[in-house]
This record gives structure tokens, C-alpha cells and sequence, in this order.
């Protein structure tokens, strides 16, 4: 009897991964792919909303040092707060601690700032309460914030770039993150899958509205979806419906 021919080749196999990491790269994480125009768009529209940020101190929950070297206007003064690992040199004008931003140690606490700025951080702090704790920090810390998140409704999920995945259960959610090849790093084991699944939960505009109630929430859009949400309070400025 004559075998059947094998069709598992696991060379087309890497290749496909690499083709599919590829194309994650130019949508996502080059310099030049669309996430990056986003964010620089983004940027742009938080210097047109304060004309004053060059002159303003910022604190800026959950970001990064290197971020702000990219940005059209350089505040003044800026104060990175970060779970992860710190760069050992500084540019001048910037500051950097180890915190938490839900759990926020008094030498923070204490100061003000003209603005804090959080990016793409408050899907990941663990759940409602811990939302709760750092927005509440957020608006006593300065009169002025601006505070983006991903859309829950819209239609991808944007960590994993998989396409309604934020809508399935748990376990389905663990094994798009370990199996779906668009993901940032698929492979994971199922630990790491569930410890990056159970720490992502998008929200939509009621949350954000009952977190920030005297700020505006604009819609920011992609194909006229609102892709990402975000609360903006002006000093003086009327929050609007």
C-alpha cells in the first residue's frame, strides 16, 4: 500500500509565522507602521489641546522616558511612573520612579503637577477598583488630564490584533493569546497567556464617563469606528455631554 504523502512541512510553517510577524511589524511596531502615525497624530492632538504644554510639569502614568523624545512639543517637565524597568540615564528635563499608578507612594501623592498624561495604561491595571484608585489619583494630582484607552466595541482587539477577541471567554481568550500568530509574541506558555489576558480589559464610555464625570470623552476613529476613547479635562474648560 502506497503512503500518504505528508503535507506538514515545517519549513512553510516558520515561513508563514515570519510573513504573519511581518505584517504585525508593519501594522503595529515599526517606526513607520500605522500604530506609530496613530500615536504621533495623537501626540499632535495633545499639543493642540494644551497650546501651554512646553511650559507645563507632567506626570505620566504608565509610560515610558523614551516616548517623550518623539513627541512634536517637549513639556517642560516630565515625571515617567512605571512598573518596569527604569533607563539609568535621564534626559534633562525628565524624571522617572518604580510605582504603581493604583497604589501611588506619598512623595507622588503630595505633589502637583499641570498635567498627568496616561496612554494605553488603565485596560491593564487589574480590574474596576484599581481603575477607580488611579483615576481618582489622577484628578487630584493636577487640574488637567488626559487619559486614553482602547475601545472595548471596537471590532479588534488591538494588543493581540485579533479580531473580536475581547468578547470570548477566558479560556478561548488564553488560547487566541498563546496560538493567534499576530500576536505580539505568540508561543507564550499558558501561565504567561493568562497572566497578559486576565490583565487586559477594555472598556467602553460609560466606565470611562463614571471614572472621569467632569472631563470630556473624545472618540478617537479609524474607518469611522471610534478605535480608542479617551478622558480629557481642560482647566476652566466645561467638561460637555
Amino acid at each position: 500500500m502506497t503512503g500518504a504523502t505528508r503535507t506538514d512541512d515545517p519549513s512553510a510553517r516558520r515561513q508563514g509565522r515570519s510573513a504573519l510577524n511581518s505584517l504585525r511589524f508593519r501594522l503595529v511596531d515599526s517606526p513607520d507602521s500605522y500604530g506609530a502615525k496613530r500615536r504621533a497624530r495623537r501626540a499632535r492632538w495633545l499639543s493642540d489641546t494644551f497650546p501651554d504644554l512646553a511650559e507645563m510639569s507632567v506626570l505620566d502614568l504608565g509610560g515610558r522616558v523614551d516616548s517623550w523624545s518623539r513627541v512634536p512639543v517637549r513639556p517642560r517637565h516630565v515625571h515617567v511612573v512605571n512598573l518596569e524597568p527604569l533607563p539609568a540615564e535621564l534626559p534633562a528635563g525628565m524624571e522617572a520612579d518604580h510605582a504603581d499608578a493604583c497604589d501611588l507612594p506619598p512623595a507622588i501623592l503630595s505633589r502637583r503637577y499641570d498635567l498627568v498624561f496616561s496612554n494605553s495604561v488603565l485596560e491593564h491595571v487589574g480590574g474596576h477598583e484599581q481603575r477607580r484608585r488611579m483615576a481618582e489619583a489622577i484628578r487630584e494630582l493636577a487640574p488637567r488630564h488626559w487619559v486614553q484607552t482602547p475601545y472595548r466595541y471596537f471590532p479588534v482587539e488591538p494588543h493581540w490584533v485579533a479580531p473580536g477577541m475581547q468578547f470570548l471567554p477566558v479560556p478561548a481568550r488564553v488560547a487566541v493569546a498563546r496560538k493567534w500568530p499576530l500576536a505580539y509574541t505568540p508561543g507564550k506558555s499558558w501561565e504567561q497567556a493568562m497572566k497578559q489576558v486576565l490583565t487586559t480589559e477594555l472598556i467602553g464610555r460609560a466606565e470611562l464617563r463614571y471614572l472621569f464625570p467632569d472631563s470630556t470623552i473624545r472618540a478617537e476613529r479609524m474607518l469611522g469606528l471610534t478605535k480608542s476613547i479617551i478622558a480629557v479635562r481642560t482647566a476652566g474648560a466645561d467638561p460637555g455631554p
